[in-house]
């Protein structure tokens, strides 16, 4: 497949699937008029990437990684470096300081969240409106249903 379907497909701009063949995280092939040809196992690759960004790993980390994952769902591991295994071990534990912070913060938001609501049907005050995702119409909820 082209860049653009690639593209598509994963929802990453071509730019940022170009960077990652500059990083050799991502080796297309090349058709004979020198277009880059994706074969259908890149969608899962690069998808993998972006988890991988997502969580925080440098595309350093992650090109130290990917060889070990043939399968999204299988890792295979062959011939890691004491220097790799140090750096995932300081990496997981780094993810796992962040996600302890953000289920503070998410406790912390939902204790205010209540509060507010409580605060306000006490008060007789109109339901407090919950905004969804980005992009979604605001929609109004009762306090006994949003709690």
């Amino acid at each position: 497949m082209r860049i653009g379907e690639l593209s598509e497909r994963t929802g990453t701009p071509r730019r940022l699937l170009r960077y990652y063949e500059e990083q050799e995280l991502l080796v297309p092939g090349r058709s004979p008029n020198g277009y880059r040809d994706y074969a259908e196992g890149c969608v899962d690759r690069v998808l993998q990437i972006r988890g991988m960004l997502e969580a925080g790993l440098s595309t350093r980390i992650i090109k130290q990684v990917l060889p070990c994952i043939n399968d999204p769902r299988a890792i295979h591991v062959s011939g890691a470096t004491e220097e790799t295994i140090a750096t995932l071990e300081h990496e997981r534990d780094r993810m796992a300081d962040r996600i302890r912070c953000l289920i503070r913060s998410h406790d912390a938001i939902t204790g205010y969240l209540e509060a507010v609501r409580r605060d306000r049907l006490s008060s007789g005050e109109a339901p407090v409106t919950a905004y969804p995702m980005a992009g979604s119409p605001a929609v109004p909820l009762s306090v006994t249903e949003a709690a």
